[in-house]
C-alpha cells in the first residue's frame, strides 16, 4: 500500500467527489496533463476584446470564459447538462454573461448572423450549420477539440483492447466546417502526457469525463479498478495521452 491509502479507502474517495462543473482542481498533486500549446484560453480572451457579441457553446460549468478580462456587450453561453448551468449562472454573473440550457446537439438560440464570435471547448457535438447561421460575416469559430483516441491507453485498461477512432478526427471536422460554408483558417493538433497517480484520480476521472469508458459506474468497472490500483501500485503512475486539436473557421465576409 503507499501512503494514499487502500484500494477501498481510495475507491471510495474517488467516488465520492462531487463532479458538477468543468473544474479539475480536485486532481491537483493525484494527477497531471500536459497542456496544449497554443494557449487556448489566451486566444479566447484576445478575440473576445475584439467582439461585440459572443457565445460560448457547452460553456460547462463557465471556467474557461470566466477568464476573459474583457468581455464583449453582449455574451451568451450554452450548456446541456442542467447541473452546470447553474453553476455556469453564477461563475459568469460578474462578467454580464446570459447562460442558456440547450440540449446536446441543439439549435442554438441565436438569430441569424448576429454573432462576431462562436468559440466551444471541448464540445460533445459541434453544430456546425448552426455555427454558420449565427455567424456575421467575416465572424470566426474558434474551438479546442478533443480528438478521437483521446487517453485510448486508460480507455483500454478497462475495455480491452479497442479499434483505431473513426469519429472526432480533424479531418472530419475540416470537411464539415467547409460543407456548412465556413473557411477554415487554422488547424494544430497536440498529444499531452497525462498522468494518474492513484486509482482515487482515475475513478474521479473516470465519473467526470464520460466518454472515456461509456457507461462507467464503480460497481460495474471494480475487477479493472482493483487490477489497474495493483499495476499502479508495482509500477508507478499510469500514463496516458489526451490528444486535442485546435480549430479556426471563418465566415466568409
Amino acid at each position: 500500500m503507499n501512503g494514499r491509502g487502500t484500494f477501498e479507502q481510495l475507491l471510495a474517495e474517488g467516488a465520492a467527489v462531487p463532479v458538477r462543473g468543468w473544474d479539475f482542481s480536485w486532481l491537483n498533486d493525484r494527477a497531471c496533463e500536459e497542456r496544449p500549446p497554443w494557449g487556448y484560453a489566451r486566444l479566447v480572451a484576445d478575440r473576445m476584446a475584439r467582439a461585440g457579441a459572443a457565445l460560448d457553446v457547452d460553456t460547462g460549468g463557465g471556467e474557461v470564459l470566466a477568464e476573459v478580462p474583457h468581455p464583449p456587450r453582449v455574451l451568451l453561453a450554452t450548456e446541456a447538462w442542467p447541473p452546470n448551468v447553474e453553476v455556469a449562472r453564477r461563475v459568469l454573473r460578474p462578467l454580464g454573461a446570459t447562460v442558456l440550457w440547450v440540449a446536446g446537439g441543439g439549435d442554438l438560440p441565436v438569430r441569424d448572423a448576429t454573432l462576431d464570435l462562436v468559440v466551444s471547448r471541448h464540445p460533445v457535438c459541434t453544430r456546425w450549420d448552426e455555427v454558420a447561421r449565427v455567424l456575421r460575416p467575416g465572424g470566426t469559430f474558434l474551438s479546442q477539440q478533443i480528438r478521437g483516441g483521446t487517453v485510448r491507453e486508460l480507455s483500454e485498461a478497462l475495455l480491452g483492447p479497442l479499434p483505431p477512432p473513426v469519429r472526432q478526427l480533424p479531418e472530419q471536422a475540416v470537411a464539415a466546417a467547409e460543407t456548412a460554408g465556413l473557411t477554415v483558417v487554422d488547424l494544430r493538433e497536440a498529444t499531452l502526457r497525462t498522468v494518474f497517480y492513484d486509482i482515487a484520480a482515475v475513478t474521479y476521472f473516470l465519473r467526470k469525463v464520460v466518454w472515456t469508458v461509456p457507461g462507467f459506474t464503480v460497481a460495474r468497472y471494480r475487477p479493472q479498478l482493483a487490477r489497474l490500483h495493483d499495476r499502479i501500485e508495482r509500477e508507478g503512475p499510469f500514463v496516458a495521452h489526451a490528444r486535442r486539436f485546435l480549430i479556426e473557421a471563418a465566415r466568409p465576409a
